[in-house]
């Protein structure tokens, strides 16, 4: 039974890195410690999703105190013109992990991060997504796909 899980969590994670595939800007929501919601545009990296989204940060900046007091964020992805819309919750955590922000680094960064690669505020966002629902015009509203198997009992 765990099986059909598995592959459903897999097909679901699929059908999320096609259906982001090309946008470039997603927009994360945090909770404030007061419990209201702020939403920021951030960059998508070019990585190919396998569960996990990636996004450059400052380490000093206010989302990442958000999500220090409450790892629980939301992304949601609009590419109007191929009506295409998802929304993504996960667990997010600041990375430092100096091989996989080069990984990431296109040059292009250098206009949010003065100094590049050296630049001390340099950190990464990592959003392990646990539900993602997308809009499915056909059944005309959201539809819920597994992209993690349930944790074992």
């Amino acid at each position: 039974m765990m099986s059909g899980a598995n592959d459903a969590a897999a097909e679901g994670v699929r059908k999320v890195a096609q259906m982001i595939r090309g946008i470039r800007v997603a927009m994360l929501t945090t909770t404030a410690p007061d419990g209201t919601l702020h939403s920021r545009p951030m960059a998508t990296q070019e990585a190919d999703f396998d569960g996990v989204l990636w996004f450059f940060t400052k380490a000093g900046s206010g989302k990442v105190d958000e999500i220090q007091h409450d790892s629980e964020v939301n992304v949601s992805y609009a590419a109007p013109e191929d009506h295409r819309y998802l929304s993504l919750s996960g667990r997010a955590s600041l990375v430092r992990d100096r091989a996989r922000i080069e990984d990431l680094w296109s040059p292009a960064y250098r206009a949010w991060f003065a100094g590049g690669l050296d630049n001390p505020e340099l950190a990464l966002l990592r959003v392990d997504v646990r539900s993602a629902a997308y809009w499915d015009m056909l059944a005309g509203g959201m539809v819920m796909m597994p992209t993690e198997p349930p944790a074992d009992r």
